[in-house]
């Protein structure tokens, strides 16, 4: 009957057991402050600026649309997500060659929304659930101020931090309320690309 719930409910099932079982580790130490190898990629919605270089007419900019793809003054529907911007900009010269002699483009990024895997996800107690884009030495302070804190419903010390490791999901209990609320330092730990952070609802 589990495997069956699992099939048809995927992620929120997940989700709901996990936060129901309860009795989940805390974090390892060595992983409370261990920074991933990141690169950022692109992802639907961020905003990019496209500079050719001796070719101000060229120069654009614009958002990366829902399809993970990009349309230039030249050249249209450029796949974009889940590219760095460097890659980009040589996709980019590649296509321009055939109008442009030798040219040389930079892709700046300048509103950050990226791929799922690369940003954080806050759901539950939290006082603006939302998807927040990664960041280098991201901590679980830095996320918990993006999303404005906890809901006076929410029972922070039962929290719980769903990774992938090794292509198996991971479960970590929190104490937010330690680290809010006390100011607890020792509670905080540094965050991974595509973790999702559930914050349990106080049961009174």
């Amino acid at each position: 009957m589990l495997q069956m719930i699992l099939r048809f409910a995927g992620p929120v099932a997940v989700t709901l057991l996990i936060v129901g079982c309860g009795g989940n580790p805390p974090a390892p130490g060595g992983q409370r402050f261990e920074a991933p190898d990141y690169n950022y990629v692109i992802g639907p919605g961020d905003r990019m600026e496209i500079f050719v270089w001796g070719n101000e007419e060229l120069t654009t900019e614009g958002i990366v649309r829902p399809d993970g793809k990009f349309t230039t003054r030249l050249v249209e529907d450029l796949p974009a997500s889940g590219k760095t911007s460097t890659q980009l900009a040589r996709d980019i010269e590649e296509a321009y060659a055939q109008y442009v002699r030798q040219p040389v483009v930079s892709v700046i990024v300048n509103g950050f929304v990226g791929v799922p895997e690369q940003q954080v996800r806050v759901v539950g107690e939290a006082a603006q659930p939302s998807s927040v884009p990664y960041t280098q030495h991201m901590t679980l302070l830095d996320l918990m101020i993006a999303v404005g804190g906890m809901t006076e419903y929410a029972a922070g010390n039962k929290s719980v931090l769903v990774r992938s490791e090794g292509g198996e999901q991971r479960s970590y209990s929190l104490r937010l309320d330690d680290l809010l609320k006390d100011g607890d330092i020792s509670a905080n730990m540094s965050l991974m690309p595509g973790d999702i952070l559930i914050i349990s609802e106080a049961w009174f």
